[in-house]
């Protein structure tokens, strides 16, 4: 980045240079984004997504399964601070996912460290990253986003792309991302998948969570792929439909057999609604397609010790050397 930026320096208008600067900037601030990510008070407070008040047990992720077959009893497997069974793999957004209770709400409120720090929220965060990405450029940010010609930029594909990108993961404004992804799916003919690929992600982040369906399912028609898969679900789960995520899991894992993805999402699902013998089949499926995949063996091996099974078959120490 340096040796662009002195080239930049002498030449501004090197496209080339500056295509490499940013695609590099983005690259050193890219996140895996098809994760859920913790949810903080505002989400807690002013969800609005919900479904049901009351819905069945087992249909929605604030009520899972209360005592279902091959579970671990409750009175001896730990729980989290938020009332979730404790997995043997930690993943975003489930060990510590708030609920409705009031409790929940007052953990929020907390943060991490009651009383010293303020809660946390999913936009502020963005916030906090995307200024601390303008800090590190000295004398101000790479690109003034606010002074960009953005219907310019719609009509070239290549800068476009690497343009939103860097707006989404290095400035952190998914507003202007999502005026960008606008303009250039227009300019596209509405039949370019990455576009409406980005305008879901965008919609997502400002948590227009119906509006981003729409985009991931049109992605879906146009590619199969699993990528679009993984954020319709975190869409699903954002809407607390996890019936409906594992309707699209299973749709892409029959089209796909043996994708892990989609496989590992079934699994998560099923642990979040308390359903182990689902939960402990699809691990073991994991298994068979992976033999050295963390998340299966940990979740199995931690699902076996709190059912008193230490030594369950196919997760057995091997034999020392002699």
């Amino acid at each position: 980045m340096a040796i662009c930026s002195e080239i930049l320096e002498r030449n501004p208008y090197d496209q080339a240079v500056w295509y490499l600067k940013c695609q590099a900037l983005t690259a050193q601030a890219w996140i895996d984004d098809t994760e859920m990510e913790e949810e903080g008070v505002a989400e807690v407070l002013l969800d609005q997504n919900a479904m049901a008040e009351a819905p069945r047990p087992g249909t929605s992720l604030s009520r899972p399964l209360a005592s279902a077959a091959g579970a671990p009893s409750m009175s001896v497997r730990p729980m989290t601070g938020s009332g979730r069974p404790v997995t043997g793999y930690a993943r975003p957004g489930t060990g510590s996912r708030p609920g409705t209770g009031s409790n929940d709400v007052g953990r929020a409120m907390q943060g991490n460290r009651p009383g010293t720090s303020r809660p946390v929220t999913s936009g502020g965060r963005f916030v906090r990253l995307g200024t601390a990405s303008m800090l590190s450029e000295p004398g101000g940010p790479f690109i003034n986003i606010e002074r960009l010609d953005l219907k310019k930029y719609a009509q070239r594909p290549a800068l476009a792309k690497i343009l939103c990108d860097y707006i989404i993961y290095q400035l952190h404004n998914p507003r202007k991302a999502l005026e960008l992804a606008s303009l250039a799916t227009v300019a596209a003919d509405y039949k370019d998948w990455w576009w409406k690929a980005r305008l879901g992600k965008c919609y997502y982040q400002l948590g227009l969570l119906r509006d981003a369906e729409k985009q991931f399912q049109s992605v879906l028609r146009d590619n199969d792929m699993v990528v679009a898969v993984l954020e319709l679900c975190k869409v699903y789960i954002k809407l607390d439909q996890p019936n409906t995520a594992l309707d699209v899991y299973r749709g892409y894992s029959q089209r796909h057999p043996g994708d892990l993805h989609s496989l590992l999402g079934i699994a998560r699902i099923y642990d979040q609604l308390n359903d182990m013998t689902q939960c402990v089949a699809i691990y073991k499926q994991v298994l068979s397609y992976d033999s050295s995949n963390v998340e299966a063996i940990s979740c199995l091996a931690s699902n076996f010790f709190y059912t008193d099974q230490p030594g369950a078959p196919g997760l057995s120490c091997p034999k020392p050397y002699e």
